[in-house]
């Protein structure tokens, strides 16, 4: 028999194009499943084939555990207990004792080919899949097999992959028969039908088919930087030249608009721009905004953010049909975009400054005049007064020595005295709340002073509340009480 199953095991590997290791594990499976079923449902057996002679051996084995933590006897064993076989055994390791091992003619047959069929057919699909994914192929090719619920299942060679309805191009009407490209989204290997998971409305497949009509791409002169899309609709990609004698812009238009209509052919009408990639953010910004004409830009680091200033003639166009315009450049930019009038900006900008005017005459114990003019030299904060250097702010010509060293004392003082009180403070608040994602330790002092003083207080606070406790952003403010209200979400499902 084992001479038999050496020759099985053969043609097996052969036929379907796996491993040997493949067929003789899974064989090994199938004669553990018959044996279990010889001796207990529930116990753990292992089968070991001899590669070379074909003959097995049966073992049934306990994994050895803390005597308490014992819950399934058929399958494992008390450490007190393991000792009195074998003496230097330790947890996490496994007590064998040999079985008899089963006749392979006997087998009740029809488990056992389920077994070794089931895991051949996945050791196959495993190997198709694995010679498709070393072509590096991110864009496929291929035929609709069928649909399923509004889903297309792809034929792409040996290969199937599903395109989820929700990854179309939103109206296009695709059916059987059809030739479809599609972005290789990702690879789902738990899944029991196509592993292979496609997109059509992706940013990357309006890049990646760029790169098929673009021959400069491929040959490194030109890169596409990014890309933000309206599925079938609008899109925006940012190229850059590698090459100063290559227009990039020109190159992707193609003579007479041939690559970039191509490129708007595959994607249903869908209009692209192309738009000019550039380190400064504030340049790139201007160039994603485009047809718009943009007056100023005002960059917040911090916020990751810009307050854009347009006319009133140029607003519309700027924001485009239901926000567009402008969502599609904050998202090939990857900065969020304010669009203002210029009078909305003015307003915007006297509310900063008598807001930083207002903060200097309290905490400072300065009158309007001094305010006014620490907010036009440029401060706005305390620790700018305290710490610019000294030869900066005697520059200022409203003031003399003694009035710029009295400042600076003055707000030392205060951030000395503040940093006291939060320290304060901080000794209130939990641990849990400390070490949230996104908190730090000046927002926790300034929650504590409201008597937020854990993670579930946070969790129980409104956007807007959290936003008027400390003056932090909206989005800020929704990703802390998110955070912050996770493990409730996780108590509930397990």
């Amino acid at each position: 028999m084992s001479r038999e199953l050496l020759l099985l095991v053969d043609a097996l590997a052969r036929e379907k194009n796996v491993d040997k290791d493949i067929v003789f594990g899974a064989l090994e499976l199938a004669l553990a499943s018959a044996t279990k079923k010889r001796i207990h449902d529930e116990a753990d057996v292992r089968v070991e084939i001899n590669r070379e002679t074909g003959m097995h051996e049966a073992y049934r084995r306990w994994l050895v555990l803390d005597d308490e933590e014992v819950e399934i006897p058929a399958q494992q064993i008390g450490l007190s207990e393991a000792v009195e076989q074998v003496p230097d055994v330790q947890i996490g390791d496994y007590i064998e004792e040999a079985l008899e091992p089963i006749d392979f003619g006997r087998i009740g047959a029809q488990a056992a080919k389920q077994v070794i069929l089931q895991k051949i057919r996945d050791a196959e699909r495993e190997q198709v899949l694995n010679d498709f994914l070393e072509r590096k192929e991110h864009l496929v090719t291929g035929t609709i097999k069928r649909m399923e619920r509004g889903n297309a299942i792809v034929e792409a060679g040996r290969i199937e992959a599903l395109l989820p309805r929700d990854q179309m191009i939103p109206k296009e009407n695709l059916r059987p028969g059809d030739r479809v490209r599609a972005w290789l989204m990702k690879i789902d290997r738990q899944a029991r039908g196509p592993q292979l998971i496609l997109s059509r409305t992706a940013p990357q497949f309006i890049m990646k088919l760029f790169e098929l009509e673009v021959p400069e791409i491929e040959d490194g002169l030109l890169e596409i930087k990014s890309a933000a899309r309206d599925p079938g609709v609008r899109a925006k990609i940012a190229v850059k030249s590698n090459d100063p004698r290559v227009d990039p812009i020109g190159t992707c238009v193609g003579m007479r608009g041939s690559r970039v209509t191509a490129v708007t052919n595959e994607l249903s009408g869908e209009r692209v721009d192309i738009v000019l990639w550039s380190a400064d953010p504030a340049q790139f910004v201007i160039g994603a905004l485009a047809p718009a004409e943009v007056n100023s830009i005002v960059v917040d680091e911090e916020k990751h953010s810009m307050d854009v200033v347009v006319d009133e003639a140029n607003l519309a166009i700027a924001i485009g049909r239901s926000g567009q315009n402008v969502r599609l450049a904050s998202e090939l930019t990857g900065w969020t975009i304010n669009l203002m009038t210029v009078e909305e900006s003015l307003s915007k900008q006297e509310q900063e400054t008598a807001s930083t005017r207002r903060l200097f005459m309290e905490k400072l114990d300065v009158d309007e005049e001094v305010a006014e003019i620490l907010v036009q030299e440029g401060f706005s904060t305390l620790e700018e007064i305290a710490y610019v250097p000294l030869a900066e702010m005697l520059e200022i010509e409203a003031f003399d020595e003694a009035t710029v060293n009295e400042l600076r004392d003055r707000a030392r003082n205060i951030l000395l005295t503040e940093a006291i009180v939060n320290e304060e403070e901080l000794e209130k608040v939990a641990d849990d709340l400390l070490n949230l994602d996104g908190m730090d330790r000046q927002l926790a002092a300034k929650l504590a002073r409201h008597d937020v003083l854990d993670r579930d207080s946070l969790a129980d606070l409104a956007v807007d509340e959290l936003m008027e406790m400390t003056d932090i952003d909206e989005e800020r403010a929704k990703a802390l009480i998110t955070v912050a209200r996770a493990h409730w979400f996780a108590d509930d499902k397990q």
